[in-house]
């Protein structure tokens, strides 16, 4: 045997520079193996989404919710013995910010929100959310993949695998979270049964440099001819490696996948880049990493990606066990500018519409005080509440300046429509044009949904 015949395609990648190892290529290939691309079961009014999560539970009687009976119960203890939480709760708590009613619709939204309280038109906001149990990582699972126990698909996977991507040179699902990966990790965007290619790509959007993102998006030892020239002959190699083994799909996913990390070194760099916006869209949208990834998400729909999440924060800063006034206040400062931008833009863009945006957390908080471990109330925060809580949906498709469901008179419980996630994740699926009954994958041995055996489209609020 000659040195030629020793020289592996294990020692080809060693050995090449590419630089692509830590892209995840097999997570880049959205839309390379749908099932059947755009092929929806009926037309859609939704393209994309965009999945705003305010990870650690959003307090629902402080934000779109009102309920003036807990400000007249304030100090008392409430009748819900048996609505059982996380941990132990005293007496009501009252809101310490104001409400009031906003835009022709008249929907009212506390003052901790005073830009997004002039989109209220253009929202549906659902007041009779229910999760299954009051604990981040079950809840937030349940939200994202439709089941709080399981390995499954998250949303954005079945999405791309159902419709695939708009746009071969970035990933059809992305996860834009700054600092890290929220509780639950990669679970959260997880392709579980379906192909790899349909997991979330994540980024770390803390980092305001565009070519940090993602690493090694740019090859700092060769040109963009030696890298071009690399790649041919590195694709030479895989198309006789694939003649070989005919009918190996896996393989030639794989091979495709280094084409679009090679198309994603090219583009991806410009997609995150926000300083190309002009001056007037910053200042619109603000300062700071929620703000900067609000951005970021219109640039890559606007560039055809199917699904964006966006994380507000990679632990719970939501999470408002103690002083609710002054940590609620600072989390929503952080996002309500950008999140009335991110409206005002895609309506402006002519993408309002097909762009179908969710803003939620995994559960609400509780109307009574958290109780402390010496048994008192001082800390002045609220405890997880999964019996009932609030988020808002917008364009593609949703009725705006519309309230659907309602929670009992201290905010504790959803009394009126109770809404599943399964419910939720029907409708959502129906403004993206699927059936969500029909929307399913055949793995071991029968066939699996996003809302199992579950879920009922909410009409009332689709326009």
């Amino acid at each position: 045997m000659n040195d030629q015949q020793y020289f592996s395609r294990r020692h080809f990648f060693k050995r090449s520079g590419l630089g692509f190892g830590s892209l995840a290529l097999a997570h880049l290939l959205c839309g390379e193996e749908s099932s059947g691309g755009s092929a929806t079961h009926f037309p859609g009014k939704a393209k994309h989404v965009i999945q705003v999560f305010l990870n650690g539970g959003m307090s629902q009687v402080d934000t779109l919710d009102p309920k003036p009976e807990l400000t007249k119960r304030g100090g008392q203890m409430l009748p819900f013995e048996n609505l059982k939480t996380e941990r132990k709760t005293g007496v009501a708590l009252p809101s310490p910010f104001k409400f009031k009613k906003h835009g022709a619709s008249g929907i009212p939204i506390s003052d901790i929100f005073p830009h997004l309280s002039k989109c209220v038109d253009d929202m549906a906001v659902i007041r009779s959310m229910q999760a299954e149990l009051p604990n981040h990582e079950m809840s937030l699972m349940l939200m994202n993949t439709g089941d709080q126990r399981l390995v499954r698909p998250s949303f954005g996977s079945w999405l791309t695998w159902g419709m695939g991507t708009e746009n071969q040179n970035l990933p059809g699902f992305i996860a834009l979270c700054p600092g890290g990966l929220p509780v639950g990790g990669a679970g959260n965007w997880r392709s579980a049964f379906l192909p790899g290619v349909y997991q979330g790509t994540y980024v770390d959007t803390s980092k305001s440099d565009p070519t940090k993102l993602i690493e090694h998006v740019r090859n700092t030892r060769l040109t963009q001819k030696e890298q071009k020239d690399q790649f041919d002959l590195l694709q030479s190699i895989n198309a006789r490696h694939l003649s070989q083994r005919p009918g190996e799909t896996s393989l030639d996913a794989r091979i495709r996948s280094f084409e679009l990390a090679y198309r994603m070194q090219m583009e991806a760099t410009d997609a995150f880049d926000i300083q190309q916006e002009p001056e007037h869209i910053l200042k619109m949208y603000g300062k700071g990493p929620q703000n900067r990834q609000l951005i970021m998400a219109r640039r890559l729909v606007e560039r055809g990606v199917r699904f964006v999440q966006t994380w507000h924060g990679n632990l719970q800063p939501w999470d408002s066990h103690s002083n609710i006034k002054e940590s609620h206040r600072k989390v929503a400062s952080e996002c309500d500018q950008g999140l009335a931008a991110l409206i005002t833009d895609l309506k402006q863009r002519g993408l309002f519409d097909e762009t179908l945006i969710l803003c939620t957390g995994e559960f609400g908080r509780t109307p009574s005080v958290e109780m402390g471990q010496n048994g008192s109330g001082a800390g002045q925060g609220r405890d997880h509440n999964h019996w009932g809580f609030s988020l808002w949906l917008a364009g593609g498709g949703i009725k705006g300046g519309t309230i659907y469901g309602a929670t009992d008179e201290f905010g504790f419980k959803a009394i009126e429509n109770p809404v599943s996630a399964h419910d939720l994740h029907a409708t959502m699926l129906h403004l993206l044009g699927f059936n969500h009954e029909r929307l399913t994958y055949r793995y071991a041995g029968r066939d699996f949904r996003l809302t199992d055996i579950h879920g009922q489209v909410i009409k009332e609020i689709i326009a």
